[in-house]
């Protein structure tokens, strides 16, 4: 670990004066740093800023702070009731040691868990622009088959960010150029020719919240996860599925996938698929087809695209046969 300074934002906008790399919870920037990966000059603890409250909105809705901890998140009434898909997402990352550190806004921003990324004796255009992806022609098994570039095809580990892509979350920012306000699934950036360019936060820019739409009555949702262990462990494979069914017919559906994508990965294919059908199998399955169509497999990875329609279908037939 490299030399560093410390201090303490005292407020939203000292923070975002202070030129540093935000510190929150620390589970995913402590260890990049230790590991040499992270070497920021200067750190910025933002734990004493007051953003650590879920609030319900007016009009409906829900305002989660961003230094809300996941455990508290996962377990809280109205998102267990309202939210279930986030409540499952946030339960099934990491421990529960992990989950009592980690907050709302470092969860959307966590790093790949690729490990060239993380060893620097490896070349890493998302680490290093410009000196290569090491994953391309390496060990791929858990790298992205959606989103991939020539340069990168490390895929983001949250499963949190998954449940919210699906509830159409909004994050909300404050910067040298003021508030903003920017809809989840334009946040991420694909990594394209710039892989270290994740999202389009701009330098200083804090996340402050995120909101969550209201759901019409009726909407059920549910997150399924498929992984190598039960526990402690990042998504092969993941979906995410919120959606509104009259009868047999799905009036509306949302649909994001984990483990698959090199951000989480909204599937407008499936939900286009699905919307105005009837909640069968048979339809289930063409929503995964058309959702994984575009998928490019490497050498080790080609079975997540069978597992990820399998999740898909799984999680579309336990959501609609609760509904």
């Amino acid at each position: 670990m490299q030399t560093f300074r410390y201090s303490q934002a005292r407020s939203v906008e000292g923070a975002v004066r202070s030129s540093g790399t935000f510190l929150a919870g620390g589970t995913t920037l402590v260890d990049l740093m230790k590991l040499d990966v992270l070497q920021p000059n200067a750190v910025v603890d933002i734990n004493p800023l007051p953003l650590a409250q879920v609030e319900a909105l007016p009009g409906g809705g829900l305002r989660i702070g961003a230094m809300v901890r996941n455990s508290d998140l996962a377990n809280h009434a109205t998102v267990r009731e309202q939210y279930a898909v986030l409540s499952e997402a946030l339960l099934s990352g990491a421990s529960p040691q992990l989950r009592n550190m980690a907050t709302t806004g470092g969860n959307l921003l966590q790093k790949t868990r690729c490990y060239y990324y993380r060893d620097t004796n490896y070349a890493c255009n998302k680490r290093q622009p410009g000196s290569g992806c090491s994953a391309i022609d390496g060990y791929n098994r858990i790298h992205a088959v959606l989103g991939g570039s020539a340069d990168c095809v490390a895929t983001h580990p949250s499963d949190m960010a998954v449940a919210m892509m699906a509830l159409e979350a909004t994050v909300h920012t404050q910067g040298a150029q003021g508030q903003r306000a920017i809809a989840l699934d334009q946040f991420y950036l694909v990594p394209g020719m710039t892989p270290d360019k994740e999202n389009v936060l701009l330098p200083g820019e804090l996340i402050t919240h995120v909101t969550l739409p209201a759901l019409a009555a009726g909407t059920r949702s549910h997150y399924l996860k498929l992984r190598d262990r039960a526990q402690y462990e990042f998504a092969l494979a993941s979906a995410a599925v919120v959606v509104r069914v009259s009868g047999r017919r799905i009036e509306r559906v949302r649909i994001a996938l984990g483990g698959v994508g090199t951000k989480p990965w909204r599937s407008a294919e499936a939900e286009r698929a699905l919307e105005g059908r009837d909640a069968t199998t048979e339809n289930f399955r063409r929503a995964a087809d058309a959702a994984m169509a575009d998928a490019k497999p490497l050498r080790y990875n080609g079975f997540k695209i069978e597992l990820a329609k399998r999740a898909l279908v799984r999680t579309l037939e336990t959501t609609t046969q609760t509904a």
